[in-house]
């Protein structure tokens, strides 16, 4: 089967030992296709990170992904996922037996490890987790099969909840590689956590954050979440992402977001006390990018979306805003000009460490 990968993904198979290759091939190429060329797009709940995304486009390489619930419940207006989840959060039917069969496959293929995240779509601890513990249960598997992973990466606006007792002893465990892990001395010698908990927190004050993250923990519980992980030894990333325009916007005439209807999201000062905090919490590192304009599936795009559509409109007028892997962006050196500099700025300043979201994620083990 590995003979048969589509050559969009065969640079991953490409740089594998043969065994590797086969037991990868085993695990995520569809079986019963009929395809000349497949794609890793086997149902899985355990599954390749972007299975639609080329490496050329994407090079995720070889690593997991674990959305333990569809949809989510916080009503972010900027949601990338927006485009392909549905609106309404549920849990996903079977999602115990569909992960322990899995994990049984990882084992019976003998896969390679590689790093997992939960998850890149949905919050894995929106409130459906109270009810179904769903992303505890799927943890506890990964600890159990901790030779097929390598990285455990959690991103979360929900920080208290991880910091829970129970999750707090489980998230420790997983931190720690076993001494029999394939790449367990690598780990060590380079002085990599084996877990880290990506909390999303993009705004300093909580006006902001109820424009746009409606049903999210506030501001404070965020940051509360924040120092009980880091006071029990949990490495912390802080996500100051998406970065929002900021006024005076770069119109022609110059102009303010309050002129589209929208709320200032972060002022240079809420950004340098984002900054700041996240230098006196020691998290390992910042993740930024430049906010996407997405709308969403299969419904009309709320009032919010389409104002900062707008204002990306009238930023780039008499041109388009670029629309590409399904939503509207700035040009890249228009937000890197008006929008990211003044922030790398910022941290260069408070000695904090800023990554782009995909190098960020290219580069986790």
């Amino acid at each position: 089967m590995a003979a048969r990968v589509d050559p969009r993904y065969r640079a991953v198979w490409d740089g594998l030992p043969q065994g590797h290759r086969a037991a990868l091939a085993a695990y995520l190429l569809p079986h019963r296709s009929r395809q000349q060329q497949l794609r890793p797009t086997r149902p899985r709940v355990v599954k390749w990170y972007c299975p639609f995304a080329s490496q050329e486009r994407f090079p995720s390489g070889h690593r997991y992904c674990i959305n333990v619930y569809t949809g989510c419940a916080h009503g972010c207006v900027y949601c990338y996922a927006a485009s392909y989840e549905p609106e309404r959060a549920a849990s996903k039917p079977n999602f115990r037996r569909l992960i322990e069969r899995d994990m049984a496959d990882l084992e019976a293929f003998d896969v390679p490890a590689a790093p997992v995240h939960l998850s890149n779509s949905v919050d894995p601890f929106q409130p459906l987790e109270r009810r179904y513990g769903h992303t505890r249960y799927a943890l506890e598997k990964i600890l159990a099969h901790r030779h097929r992973f390598t990285t455990v990466t959690l991103l979360t606006k929900n920080p208290l909840a991880a910091a829970q007792s129970g999750c707090l002893e489980l998230l420790r465990e997983l931190n720690q590689l076993p001494s029999d892990h394939p790449r367990a001395s690598e780990f060590r010698d380079r002085r990599l956590p084996a877990l880290q908990v990506h909390v999303s927190l993009a705004f300093w004050n909580d006006r902001a954050r109820a424009a746009y993250e409606r049903a999210a923990p506030s501001v404070a519980e965020r940051r509360e979440g924040i120092r009980a992980l880091r006071e029990a030894g949990i490495p912390v990333v802080l996500r100051i992402d998406p970065l929002f325009p900021r006024s005076p916007l770069p119109t022609r005439p110059p102009s303010r977001l309050e002129d589209f209807g929208l709320a200032e999201a972060q002022t240079l000062e809420e950004l340098e006390n984002l900054v700041a905090f996240a230098a006196r919490s020691g998290v390992r590192h910042v993740v930024y990018s430049v906010l996407k304009v997405v709308p969403p599936r299969r419904r009309k795009a709320p009032p919010e979306v389409q104002a900062l559509r707008a204002v990306y409109q009238a930023t780039c007028a008499p041109d388009k805003p670029p629309w590409r892997g399904g939503s509207w962006r700035l040009p890249r050196h228009v937000a890197a000009r008006y929008i990211a500099a003044d922030f790398l700025r910022v941290c260069r300043h408070r000695g904090v460490q800023a990554r782009f979201c995909m190098a960020d994620l290219l580069e986790t083990p």
